[in-house]
């Protein structure tokens, strides 16, 4: 009988663990363009916040709220003024036109399918008023990929942001409502700012939101405490989403409670964050809790990272139109990329396969 001849079967094996190895190091350390490129959500999300944009413009203007051509050259509405009694801190002009390209809404899409999240799933969103753009492309995001957002979004803002009394997040919200655009159920609201309750604003803007949040009748949070703020967070997502489990946590904005107050949370990366330092619980906002129950972080603060992480223009003029401009070419790029390398990993490891098989000389 014939002894088979071995091609070093066990050399073949660890060849193909190492090829493995390599294929997930390429895949994580890639430039991201967007996750898994140009989907038809991606196209639909940013077309969907172009038309928010322009119905807010509408009811922004019809309020007698006018646009100033010279901090909105784009005319979106979705740009507040430099200060006013519900202003919390300083905040980047540039920045927050920026936000305003419908297509950050389809960055989100993408960032949702990174993060592993998929039609019908429940994430939950903790929005600050000072990105009101980003609260926009969020929604847009979650409609066009028919998942549900719970929503916990504070009024407070930073300069620029929706910091204007008559024409706050919270008439944006009844502006899409309205026009049936995208239908905004938030789980809760607060004031916002320092604590969360405001201390950075002047005494006449806090009873304004205060007063507002309860008409609206969905609970307020007003807890100055960082810990019990939080408790109290994450026993609403938990109640809202009703035994359902939380795929992404979408964090739009710098909340106190959403950042906590350890410094640590300066270093965390724009967009799919795949790296959350977690403090001592007495320091940890929403984003560190969640992190620490294994739920992926989407942070959408700095604009700047951002933009040049996925790229996205900086404070374009004019806008984008959806499906146009270079984030959706690189996005393309980025997937055809994607798909030649796994094609590539896959061939190499069959052929590794095939060469560790016992074979047999011939006659």
């Amino acid at each position: 009988m014939k002894r088979p001849v071995l091609l070093r079967a066990p050399t073949a094996i660890a060849a193909a663990a190492g090829l493995s190895l390599v294929y997930l190091v390429a895949m994580n350390i890639r430039p991201a363009a967007g996750g898994p490129g140009v989907s038809r959500e991606t196209v639909e999300a940013s077309a969907l916040m172009a038309r928010a944009e322009a119905a807010l413009k509408t009811c922004r203007e019809a309020r007698g709220v006018p646009i100033d051509p010279a901090a909105d050259p784009n005319g979106t509405g979705l740009i507040g003024v430099e200060r006013s009694e519900i202003t919390t801190s300083a905040g980047r002009l540039e920045a927050k036109r920026t936000t305003t390209n419908p297509a950050f809404a389809g960055l989100v899409v993408s960032l949702l399918h990174e993060a592993g999240v998929r039609r019908g799933d429940v994430i939950a969103v903790g929005a600050s008023s000072s990105f009101p753009a980003l609260i926009v492309a969020t929604l847009a995001a979650a409609k066009a990929l028919d998942v549900e957002p719970l929503i916990i979004s504070s009024l407070g803002a930073s300069e620029w942001g929706g910091n204007i009394p008559r024409f706050t997040w919270l008439d944006m919200e009844d502006c899409l409502r309205g026009q049936g655009l995208i239908e905004v159920r938030p789980i809760a609201r607060a004031v916002g700012g320092d604590e969360d309750i405001g201390r950075d604003m002047s005494p006449e803007g806090r009873a304004l939101l205060a007063d507002r949040i309860r008409a609206a009748g969905r609970p307020f949070i007003e807890e100055p405490d960082l810990e019990r703020n939080i408790a109290r967070r994450l026993a609403l997502y938990r109640q809202s989403a009703g035994g359902r489990p939380i795929k992404a946590f979408v964090n739009v904005g710098g909340s106190w409670a959403n950042l906590g107050t350890d410094p640590d949370v300066l270093k965390l990366e724009p967009g799919l964050a795949r790296h959350v330092i977690i403090p001592p619980v007495p320091r940890r906002g929403v984003i560190q809790a969640m992190a620490e129950a294994g739920v992926p972080i989407i942070h959408l603060l700095n604009v700047k990272g951002l933009c040049e992480r996925y790229g996205l223009p900086w404070d374009p003029r004019p806008l984008p139109r959806p499906g146009a401009g270079p984030f959706y070419r690189r996005a393309s790029a980025d997937a055809r990329t994607t798909g030649r390398l796994t094609v590539l990993y896959i061939v190499l490891v069959l052929a590794l396969i095939a060469a560790g098989r016992p074979r047999f000389p011939g006659p």
